[in-house]
């Protein structure tokens, strides 16, 4: 069996992916990729502009290509809550690297995410955090090899890290080894 070399943080936008993601590659001595940052350096512009200018679908094809062209070992990668929506992103992510969805309840991303019209979340028309909650907590769920759940009133970002470092511990993940 190739051993998993990659730690792949999977949830919802306002979970804390890319905070959580900085401080446990810094912790375990690895490398961090925000995939919202590299998307926006491809791009050369915010992910609002993309869905504003281009739509949701266009988008989601943006952030998939942006996936399939990565190609990292050893290193944390914070996904855009949109990324799970893809099967073949979340095929590519999985042949190098270990999911870890970070659960934080509906309540406390509702009390984060203030404006998801200005925020680069990839939403249709119509849509709510609470709609996006419901169809994406089941997939980030099954993609899931290790799930770190928050707290209802938010956990530190440098809890959260680590309890994913000791999760990552447990599951023998060596990102060091090649």
């Amino acid at each position: 069996m190739e051993e998993k070399k990659n730690i792949v943080l999977i949830g919802m936008p306002g979970s804390g992916k890319s905070t959580i993601g900085v401080i446990l590659a810094k912790a375990l001595g690895m490398g961090f990729v925000d995939i919202d940052l590299l998307i926006c350096q491809r791009e050369g512009c915010t992910l609002q502009e993309i869905l504003d200018e281009r739509g949701l679908d266009a988008f989601l094809q943006v952030e998939e290509d942006t996936v399939l062209e990565m190609d990292q070992r050893g290193t944390v990668i914070a996904t855009g809550g949109s990324v799970p929506m893809r099967r073949a992103s979340m095929e590519h992510l999985a042949r190098s690297g270990v999911f870890v969805y970070i659960d934080v309840p509906l309540e406390e991303l509702e009390r984060r995410i203030h404006d998801m019209a200005t925020r680069g979340i990839a939403f249709g028309p119509g849509q709510t955090l609470a709609d996006i909650y419901a169809v994406r907590t089941p997939i980030y769920r099954r993609w899931a090899d290790a799930t770190v759940t928050v707290a209802p009133s938010g956990g530190a970002a440098s809890e959260v890290a680590a309890a994913v470092a000791e999760i990552i511990e447990k599951l023998g993940l060596d990102a060091a080894a090649e």
